[in-house]
């Protein structure tokens, strides 16, 4: 009798084993899910930022052209700044953080075609040199920010997936993993804008 009480016994502690092995390996894999997500959003704020960045050097060329629209202009300028102050902690991201990051972005998107369209009567500021290597480098990173906004979108639904099954919700609600937001397409998204004419 003792004999099979020290097998129950041991049974018991190999099924706890196992299951205690089973948890930690998928919360490390949530781990490594959660900071894949981290870094795809990073990017996304890398593309962004960089967008920002170009609107100083576009400042520069279009004030050298005294007829040019200042309202326009000081309305690029002012989207940019808000744009660059929205900062989202990527562990804690909510679907509130991501609306409040996307309305700022597309406050400066809408400002830069409204500038654009206003350099349209401007035939001598849209055969600058700067000014057509800014209009590059602007369509290089528009394409980089749709790029990154998908890989992130997949490293978040495959994380989102993977903490919502069974079991592996249990491990992800006591190991307080929590969903992250997709970045979702704007409203009218569904109609490319013009920014630039042929």
């Amino acid at each position: 009798m003792k004999g099979k009480g020290c097998i129950v016994v041991v049974v018991i502690v190999a099924i706890i084993g196992i299951i205690a092995f089973w948890a930690i390996g998928k919360r490390n894999g949530f781990v490594g899910m959660e900071q894949n997500v981290n870094a795809k959003w990073s990017n996304v704020e890398t593309v962004y930022q960089k967008r920002a960045n170009l609107i100083p050097n576009l400042e520069r060329t279009v004030k050298s052209y005294a007829k040019f629209e200042q309202e326009t202009l000081t309305k690029v300028v002012e989207a940019r700044s808000k744009a660059t102050s929205v900062n989202i902690d990527p562990t804690n991201m909510t679907e509130a953080d991501m609306a409040k990051f996307q309305a700022a972005q597309g406050e400066l998107s809408g400002a830069l075609s409204r500038l654009m369209a206003v350099v349209e009567n401007y035939p001598n500021l849209k055969a600058d040199q700067q000014y057509i290597n800014f209009q590059r480098e602007y369509t290089a990173i528009e394409n980089s920010i749709r790029s990154e906004t998908v890989y992130y979108n997949d490293a978040a639904k495959e994380y989102n997936t993977n903490i919502k099954t069974f079991p592996n919700n249990v491990i992800a609600n006591f190991s307080n993993f929590k969903e992250k937001p997709y970045f979702k397409a704007e409203a009218g998204a569904e109609k490319a804008p013009s920014v630039f004419s042929e």
